[in-house]
This record gives structure tokens, sequence and C-alpha cells, in this order.
């Protein structure tokens, strides 16, 4: 890795040259520089969580002030209990995953002689943007190896100390093994982001990672592909015949494990039937928890009359924005619906395609639901938590994709990688199969009719 102020093309040129390198090593040569990061981040813990320690200081202070959003400080924060070790983890869990490269998906006898193989392989040159989270140039540094690609990275501000410390390990680490340096990359230059998003002739992905203002101006300023999601907005459905003991387990793990995540849950339908049977028990919880609950006119009456005096200050009227905002915070939109067909269409109406949650006892409406929802994660009675790299084995993720195309959802190494079609003859031409122009519409020589290799 290069902690570097080089211009724009120079980064991205340089980038280019090492991912062509880095696609013709080995995966031994690739988990040997894996295992080095792991080590060398491990050995400098305190130097890296004492520069943490500054940027969040001084985020801190940003966020008294309001110029910095809550949000982000806490993403910033390394010493979170448990955050280093489970970066640690994913560099190891990816290291020891099947190697992403060169995995043959298709093998076909075109003719005698002439073989057709679909292999994967690395996209190339990556290009993540991302505020706060230090934690990513270790995830991306650890995917963008084991997967061949090379990545660059530009930070925000408010984690400039963090970034330099972990650069300046990762680069020593990366040096002492087969990967070349400028693989990995991270940009230090404030105005480094638009002359970045104009190198499509060597960046071949973009990855924003942020808030909702940084992916949209993202997409709406470069050529090249993007791949990321503008916003979390998770919803959860009650339906009428959940349990409620999995309804509040579910719902509060969803919220308040961790509000600032893009996983979090901002909004919960409630079927009618349940406002006052299941509503109050999952209100209750989530109070306990600090949650504050915007509320439409019927679930507020509800929650009015059994809601404690001492609680009564978390619950108000909600507004119809409520119903499309991320909070990342401890607050919860609630609205009541009347079916689940009414909960499919307001999810599909204003949630961002993330993950959305059923809590029903029957699998036919579950199916429907989870059939009806148009998002890269659908849960049944389950936690919106789960949608991480980690927890769907991927070992860590680049990030969550909410895109129709290539991949969605977490996005671990096979999100990484494309593939290419390979043939091996031994002389054949086109020309052999077929008459006319040379389009290949008119064939002459029937094509083997041998079923396709294994």
């Amino acid at each position: 890795m290069s902690l570097t102020d080089s211009n724009a093309v120079d980064v991205a040129r340089s980038a280019s040259l090492a991912s062509r390198q880095l696609a013709t090593l080995s995966n031994e040569a690739r988990n040997e520089a894996l295992t080095l990061l792991h080590s060398a981040l491990d050995k400098n813990r305190a130097i890296i969580l004492a520069a943490n320690k500054k940027d969040v200081e001084l985020a801190t202070q940003a966020a008294e002030d309001g110029t910095l959003n809550h949000s982000v400080l806490k993403r910033l924060d390394l010493s979170r209990p448990g955050k280093y070790d489970d970066m640690l983890e994913g560099i190891l869990s990816v290291r020891d995953l099947e190697d992403p490269v060169g995995k043959i998906t298709l093998r076909t006898l075109l003719d005698e002689g002439l073989t057709l193989e679909r292999v994967s392989c690395p996209i190339g040159v990556l290009l993540i943007i991302f505020e706060a989270r230090p934690e990513v140039i270790a995830n991306i540094a650890a995917l963008a190896i084991k997967s061949g690609n090379a990545a660059i990275l530009k930070g925000g501000k408010e984690s400039t100390g963090s970034f330099a410390a972990i650069a300046n390990v990762v680069s020593d680490a990366i040096a002492g093994s087969q990967v070349p340096v400028s693989s990995i990359q991270l940009v230090k230059t404030r105005d480094a982001v638009s002359s970045l998003l104009a190198q499509d002739s060597f960046i071949d992905l973009v990855i924003p990672r942020g808030s909702n203002e940084l992916v949209r101006h993202v997409k709406e300023n470069t050529k090249i592909p993007v791949l990321g999601h503008a916003d979390g907005l998770c919803s959860a459905y009650i339906h009428s015949d959940a349990k409620v003991q999995t309804a509040v387990k579910v719902i509060v793990d969803s919220k308040t494990d961790y509000p600032a995540a893009c996983n979090a849950l901002e909004t919960l339908l409630v079927h009618e039937s349940v406002l006052e049977s299941i509503l109050p028990e999952v209100a209750s919880a989530l109070l306990a928890k600090g949650v504050s609950l915007r509320c439409d006119q019927q679930s507020l009456e509800v929650l009015k009359k059994v809601v404690p005096a001492d609680k009564a200050s978390q619950i108000s009227s909600a507004t119809d924005t409520d119903y499309e905002t991320e909070f990342l915070d401890l607050v919860l939109a609630i609205k009541t619906v009347s079916s689940a067909e009414t909960a499919i269409t307001h999810i599909n109406t204003f949630h961002s395609g993330h993950t959305d949650i059923i809590l029903t006892e029957s699998s036919q409406e579950a199916n429907r639901f989870m059939n009806g929802i148009d998002s890269a994660g659908v849960y049944w009675n389950a936690s919106s938590r789960f949608a991480d790299g980690m927890r769907y084995g991927f070992g860590t993720e680049v990030g969550i994709s909410t895109n129709k195309i290539h991949s969605r959802g977490p996005v671990g190494l096979e999100g990484l990688t494309i593939y290419k079609y390979l043939i091996r003859g031994d002389g054949h031409v086109a020309a052999d199969y077929h008459d006319g122009a040379g389009d290949g519409s008119t064939f002459t020589r029937s094509w083997n009719s041998k079923p396709s290799l294994t």
C-alpha cells in the first residue's frame, strides 16, 4: 500500500499495471500477503488505536459543534468493543476462503479439439470512496488482494490519522510479499475524488461507502460503473400471526444492536390486528433501550394507553418524511397497515432496496412477502443485522449493493470477480462453419452435439 499525493492519472495508471501483475499471482502468494497483513495490524494495534483516538476526539468536537453527523462519529471509533478484532478476523476469514479466481463455471466441447470455458477473473481496478470507517482499509485490502484486484482508497478527512497509521502498517506488510505495493493505494489529497472519477480508462468499478449525498455525488459524476447503495432504509412487518417473543427479539436487535449501521431497522409496519397485543410488548422493549418512536395516529393512540409516564417523552407523532428517512440513530418510525399486501406496497414504495423483514408463523405469508419485496435481502423471522458479509460467510465485505446487475447484497469475493470466455482449439477457424459474409448466421458444418464437459 502506498500513501500518495500523486495526481489521479498516475495513481490510476499504476493501479492498472499492478492489477495485471496481481491477477497472475498464485492463490498461495495472495494468501501469504494476507497473513502478513493480519500479523502487522495485530502487532501495531496500539499505534493504530492511538491515532484513531485522536480522530475520534476531533470528530466528537465537530459533532458537538454540529458540523459532523453523530452517525459518522460512531462509525469512526475503532475502539468500539470487538470492532478491531472483527477487522482482524475478517482478514483471516477471507484468506481461508476458496480462491475466487480461475474457477471454471462452464466447459463445453464445441467440436473435436475445440473447447469453450467460462472462467472467473478479477474486475481490475477498484476505486473505493468512503467516510469514517477506518477498518475499510483492511477489509478492502484483504478482499482486493484475495480476488486479484488493485484498489484505490479515498477516505474522509475525519479519519485522516487513522488512515495514515493503517496505511503505513499495511504498506510495510505488503512490501514483504509478492503483491505489488501499488496494488493498494490510499489517496490523501482533498480534490482527488473528482479527478479519480474521470479515470474511466484505468478504473473499472467505483464503490462508494458513506452518506446518501456521497453515493449520489459519485453516481452523478462518473462514467465508471458504480456498485453500492445510497440508503439503508430497512423495514420490518409484523403480520397478524407473529409470535410476541420472536417479534420483540428480532426487532430490538435490528434497531439497537448498532443503530448507525446501514442494516439497522428504520421503519416498523404493524398489522392492525396486533396493535394492542404485540406492539405494546415490542414498544416496551425498544423504549427500555432508549429508542424514540415516531408513530402514526393508530399506533400512537394504543401506546399512549400503556406506556409509563417516564417513557412518554420517547413517543411522538410521525410525519410523512419519517417513513423515508434513514435515522442511523435510536429512532424508529411505526405505521399501521391492514394487510401483508399493504405492507409490501409501502416497503416497495419507500424503501432503499437494502434489507426488509417479515415476522410471521405462516410459511405461505413469508414466501409471498419474500417474493414480493424488491430488495437485496429479505428475511423471515430474522434480524436485519444479518445483512453483513461476515455473517453471510463471505469473510468480510467491500460494501452492500442494491444494484440489480452483477452483484447484490453484501459484496464479498464473488462480487469482486467477473468472468472471461476461453476457447482452446487446434487451428480451428470460423470460416469452416458458415457460408456467406462471415457473420456466422448460416452454418454449413454442424456443431458437435456432445454434452458439456464436467
